[in-house]
């Protein structure tokens, strides 16, 4: 069901909105209470985790996620009437998640909440039919993408400038190797124009992001847009789970580790959650990279829109629409200015007194908006997408380049992280 609203703004700007909204309310003393989610046994779970008091932070906590995110689906111009009944769902099983990954055995093997979330929701979407204005509902880049400015305020902005020169030089190197590479790929395997343009970008950039932008320089068809988006969310999976393992198997540091992440994982969320499963170090460093290559998005599809329009494969219609430098704005991911905004604010502007008060509350709710996200992941991945495509040859070539990806980030990462 859509909205009847006329008026809407764009998802970055909205998130600017809203997490900024969140940090100067923090700011003006609208601390929100961090409940306890530890136990042992049952006991401990009855007295503390249900205890009155912390039922009421948990609600209070709730109180401000939902307000979010009901004034983020209007601005939007989402239904909020099938919000009202979406996020509550959402946010009870993300609080199963919390519960699970707080029991003491569990912490001993650093199994995350976010991983919980993620297999329950993968549960209910692969067993049960989710009907569509449920799924419409779910919001999960702006989940994360709150928790990504949220995450500014823990990030000092000399390390943004440190990191992300580095990131910079990492994103320009990936990018484009892994670019050319995955194009070559699929014109080997005779993928059409179309879906190679997009799926390289995929690969390449930044995931569901690139895809869309790809698809829109081009005017790119729906269903080959959704397959690769299916694509994307499916294989970043098993990368967010099992990546950080072989990181610490293989002996990385945290920095290493973050820029590696940051390069080869596709979406924000999962290189989010990836990262937290390392180190705060992991996931500052992962975070800042991932940024850069997101930073290349307006400028890729600029490119593309020039590849495109001059392509003999393209009508003539399409050839007479110019791309403009309008386009490299229009792409440009607005929410790395509010990471970037909360990152100077907290270096230079709060005081030392007032980043002790807010820090905590803020990082929790960080990482409850992390959550929710992959709660949200869950509930909208069906492995069934990846079988139902006739034709094979994409997923091959994803698979492909996307090896390449992580064997060509390790080594960058390797060489300018070390």
């Amino acid at each position: 069901m859509s909205s009847s609203k006329s008026f809407s703004l764009a998802e970055d700007w909205v998130v600017v909105i809203l997490g900024l909204g969140i940090v100067f309310l923090a700011i003006f003393g609208v601390i929100v209470p961090q409940p306890s989610f530890s136990w042992s046994n049952f006991s401990e779970l009855g007295n503390q985790v249900f205890s009155i008091h912390n039922l009421q932070a948990i609600a209070t906590q709730f109180g401000l996620v939902f307000i979010v995110a009901i004034i983020g689906a209007s601005l939007l111009g989402k239904s909020v009437k099938n919000l009202l009944i979406v996020f509550p769902s959402v946010y009870v099983l993300t609080m199963l998640a919390l519960i699970l990954a707080g029991n003491s055995l569990v912490k001993d093997y650093n199994l995350e909440a976010v991983i919980f979330s993620l297999a329950i929701g993968l549960v209910i979407s692969n067993f049960f039919n989710l009907p569509d204005w449920f799924k419409s509902a779910l919001s999960t880049e702006l989940y994360v993408k709150i928790g990504l400015i949220l995450l500014g305020t823990t990030v000092i902005f000399g390390d943004i400038l440190k990191a992300g020169s580095l990131g910079l030089i990492q994103a320009l190197v990936v990018v484009i190797s892994v670019w050319y590479f995955a194009f070559w790929v699929c014109k080997k395997l005779k993928i059409d124009k179309e879906m190679a343009l997009m799926l390289s970008s995929a690969v390449s950039i930044c995931g569901v992001s690139a895809a869309i932008a790809t698809s829109g320089a081009i005017k790119g068809d729906s269903k080959k847009l959704s397959y690769i988006i299916s694509l994307v969310l499916i294989t970043a999976i098993p990368m967010m789970i099992f990546m950080p393992y072989l990181a610490d198997k293989m002996g990385l540091s945290q920095e290493v580790t973050g820029a590696w992440l940051g390069g080869s994982i596709d979406t924000s969320g999962a290189v989010a959650a990836s990262g937290s499963l390392v180190g705060e170090e992991a996931l500052k460093i992962s975070t800042i990279v991932k940024f850069s290559q997101n930073v290349l998005l307006g400028i890729a599809a600029f490119a593309i829109s020039i590849y495109w329009s001059y392509s003999k494969s393209v009508d003539d219609e399409t050839k007479k629409e110019k791309p403009t430098l309008k386009i490299i704005w229009e792409r440009f991911p607005k929410f790395v200015l509010g990471f970037i905004f909360a990152s100077l604010l907290f270096s230079f502007f709060i005081s030392p007194e007032t980043n002790v008060a807010v820090k905590g509350s803020l990082k929790f709710i960080q990482g409850l908006w992390f959550t929710l996200a992959f709660t949200s992941i869950g509930l909208e991945t069906n492995f069934k997408d990846l079988f139902q495509q006739d034709n094979k040859k994409p997923l091959y070539a994803f698979l492909i380049a996307q090896t390449f990806n992580i064997i060509v980030t390790l080594i960058i990462a390797l060489l300018l992280f070390q």
